[in-house]
């Protein structure tokens, strides 16, 4: 009788457990297969574009262009939007909340026409914005200060402003929009609103201070947050009294978490920058099923409709990278815009038409020059660098790692390849615990290291900071600019 009572129960669990599996997040949405009408959206910070790539087929069909490269966008007079980056969806479908960093903005977009609804001006360097479950408040994190500020969709005007640990860094709510998470990336504390009382109603101690990235699973039984600091992932209980479950080390500049929803069960997708991958685990038992080799510092990650596919924005390598979930291999690979950020599939986005209207070819978006760096003498290159294209000047983003934990360095140009001689330095920086370090500098840089004479010809190299002075070279440019 108790084996017949097991055997009843394990039937039940499997009953229950389907469901769920037939369904993704966020809103534990029914599954969509993939089709034309679907689209890829990215959140470009350096071309300030948003790119809208066709999944059926893997290509991308234009850019909506909300703003100038540098220095256009350095004036005074400029109205157009900086450092396009944070990027959420209606449950609909219909609309997107786009979020520039650099302008205090929020973008409204109808995902049918491409077309800008309303943009609306908040508080200091918001980061993400989503909906609620129910369509009606548009939560977004100001990072810049401590609180999110609830937008009503309709009319695009912000309704309340809700008290958080200073840094909000993302919100995301659970399934049946009775939670709203909220990681911090200037304080380790993590707290949980009740959506219809807008209060607080739970904490999460973070290991560390900085999270960027926070998802939740479909059954909205966990909660996943990333710390790009430390290079961990936690996952805690999506229910009172959200109790963390596991951390896992996942390895230097730990960027975005998401889940795909398959006949195999739920599986977390985490973007590894520093590693250039893309790391999967069960959330049964919260072990690592398997290592994806994407492309420069994947950031961005999100879900097809129906869980087949997991799309990653290369934020270094100027790509969105298609992931076939049964196989956990790259299938793909589609050239967007300038680092992409955050990015978003939205099933159904275009329910009629071809849904090419008021998009712009990629143009000077899609140009950049990559170069690796390494120790002096290593067969491996741990640090990527691109310089994105703006014109006469490029936009320098390297994604640094392989260096001592917490430590001052020195982004430099070096006279001779060896990194020997005088240095010229181009920023300074600070590694994080993991050691790593995203650097930015700006200038006329390509131009210098792929010079042709002797005497204008440069090597970017990365040495130790003494005093503010380049010391010691500890990494230096392996590979000529492609």
């Amino acid at each position: 009788m108790k084996h017949l009572y097991s055997k009843v129960m394990l039937l039940g669990l499997t009953a229950l457990a389907g469901p769920a599996y037939a369904h993704q997040a966020p809103w534990a949405a029914p599954n969509t297969p993939v089709s034309h009408r679907d689209r890829v959206y990215a959140a470009e910070q350096f071309s300030n574009t948003l790119s809208v790539t066709d999944p059926a087929d893997n290509r991308l069909i234009g850019v909506i262009k909300l703003g100038d490269p540098q220095p256009a966008n350095f004036s005074p007079l400029y109205k157009g939007q900086v450092l396009v980056h944070g990027l959420g969806f209606s449950p609909d479908g219909k609309t997107l909340a786009v979020v520039s960093i650099g302008s205090n903005s929020v973008t409204f977009i109808d995902t049918a026409t491409n077309t800008v609804k309303h943009t609306t001006y908040i508080g200091r360097s918001p980061h993400e914005a989503f909906f609620t479950p129910d369509g009606k408040e548009v939560w977004v994190t100001v990072r810049g200060e401590d609180y999110i500020s609830v937008i009503d969709p309709t009319t695009f005007e912000e309704k309340a402003r809700l008290k958080t640990p200073g840094g909000p860094g993302m919100t995301m709510f659970s399934p049946d929009g009775k939670y709203g998470y909220v990681c911090s990336s200037f304080n380790p504390d993590l707290v949980v609103f009740d959506v219809a009382s807008h209060s607080i109603v739970g904490h999460v101690q973070q290991p560390s201070p900085f999270c960027p990235n926070i998802a939740v699973n479909a059954d909205g039984t966990q909660v996943w947050f990333t710390l790009k600091d430390v290079g961990k992932t936690v996952a805690f209980n999506a229910k009172p009294p959200f109790n963390i479950l596991k951390v896992i080390d996942t390895g230097p500049i730990t960027n975005h978490v998401n889940f795909a929803h398959t006949a195999k069960g739920s599986f977390a997708y985490v973007t590894v920058g520093g590693l250039n991958e893309v790391k999967v685990f069960r959330t049964i038992d919260f072990a690592q099923v398997a290592t994806i080799p994407v492309g420069k510092l994947p950031h961005g990650v999100w879900p097809s409709g129906d869980g087949s596919r997991i799309y990653v924005g290369l934020e270094n390598d100027d790509q969105l990278a298609a992931i076939d979930t049964t196989t956990n291999k790259v299938i793909g690979t589609v050239p967007i815009g300038q680092a992409p950020q955050a990015i978003a599939y939205v099933p159904n986005a275009v329910p009629q038409g071809d849904g090419t209207a008021n998009l712009q070819p990629l143009g000077t978006a899609g140009k950049a020059v990559h170069l690796l760096l390494s120790a002096p003498g290593a067969g491996n290159a741990p640090t990527s660098v691109t310089l994105f294209d703006q014109g006469l000047i490029q936009v320098l983003q390297g994604s640094v790692t392989g260096l001592q934990p917490k430590h001052p360095y020195v982004l430099a140009l070096a006279n001779a390849a060896d990194g020997s001689g005088a240095l010229e330095p181009l920023a300074t920086f600070m590694t994080n615990p993991a050691g790593s370090a995203i650097v930015n500098a700006s200038g006329p840089i390509r131009q210098i290291v792929e010079g042709e004479g002797a005497s204008t010809r440069r090597w970017l190299v990365v040495a130790e900071n003494q005093g503010g002075a380049p010391g010691m070279v500890v990494q230096i440019q392996q590979y000529p600019a492609r």
